[in-house]
């Protein structure tokens, strides 16, 4: 074993061992010591895969990743390409686009939490632009709070797809721009046929890292609202803290967390393939 993986063997085989266990016995905090706790197999997994609960936080996950995704990249985006070029105070925007990565996610939760109370300042600002009262829950109504921690992890995520976004339009090689332009194409024509094509694989790579971080995000749906009202809000690593450390039903925390190991690993699978993919479509284009 090497230096490197040695320590990394060390750390994860218990951690891989106490989940298998756990999730092929039965046993929660309640049941005494966990080294008698009762062999069941397979069926933490079928009570797991018969919980509708499960499925849906499953959804609530996919959706609360997919669309996060997607407003980040279309924000970050837009600003990246309206800094790519120097200007009179770039440093300054540089600085405020990226602070909002820089805060704890407990603290963004909480203080957000302050923010979008029913009788709080984002609500009275509402009003005086519409210029009618606006009280809406938006931690109590099921819409509302959902969208609002999309609207956040938007605000918090959006800087990493800008830094992205900014790298991959610094370093891109001028010469096909400049054989575009030469060749009489329009802007919006080289933005299109020359310059996208040219970002696909950063595009692809922020989509993949910013999607794959949003699936675990934790931090800011607990601290906002703890999975509700109800359970609407309820990810999938809300679920499993609940199942876990909630209802102190440790092995069905372990069977969701091996049921959530496949599925990530599954999209894991897909991203790498598309990765591979824009990479030689990208080399292909640089050869012609």
């Amino acid at each position: 074993l090497s230096v490197v993986t040695a320590p990394i063997l060390f750390l994860l085989i218990p951690i891989i061992f106490f989940q298998i266990y756990f999730s092929l016995h039965q046993w929660t905090a309640y049941l005494g010591d966990w080294w008698q706790a009762e062999f069941v197999g397979l069926e933490i997994f079928g009570d797991v895969l018969g919980d509708p609960r499960f499925y849906w936080a499953l959804v609530r996950s996919l959706i609360f990743a997919a669309s996060s995704t997607l407003l980040c990249l279309l924000i970050g985006f837009t600003l990246a390409y309206l800094m790519r070029e120097p200007f009179r105070g770039r440093g300054l925007f540089y600085l405020l686009f990226i602070t909002p990565m820089l805060v704890v996610p407990v603290s963004i939760g909480y203080t957000y939490e302050m923010l979008l109370v029913q009788k709080g300042p984002f609500n009275q600002l509402l009003s005086w632009i519409t210029g009618q009262e606006i009280q809406v829950s938006w931690f109590a109504e099921r819409i509302p709070a959902f969208l609002s921690i999309i609207f956040i992890e938007v605000w918090n995520w959006t800087p990493f797809v800008f830094i992205l976004m900014l790298a991959g339009l610094s370093s891109m090689p001028k010469e096909p721009i400049e054989a575009a332009r030469v060749l009489g194409a329009s802007p919006l024509q080289i933005f299109f046929h020359v310059q996208i094509p040219l970002l696909r694989p950063v595009i692809v790579l922020a989509l993949i890292l910013r999607f794959l971080e949003a699936l675990g995000e934790y931090p800011k749906v607990w601290s906002l609202t703890r999975g509700g009202p109800g359970s609407y809000t309820e990810t999938m690593p809300v679920y499993l803290y609940i199942m876990s450390w909630e209802h102190f039903n440790i092995s069905k925390g372990a069977a969701v967390s091996y049921l959530t190991l496949v599925v990530v690993a599954a999209i894991v699978y897909v991203c790498i393939r598309i990765l591979l993919r824009e990479k030689r479509a990208l080399e292909a284009l640089y050869r012609r």
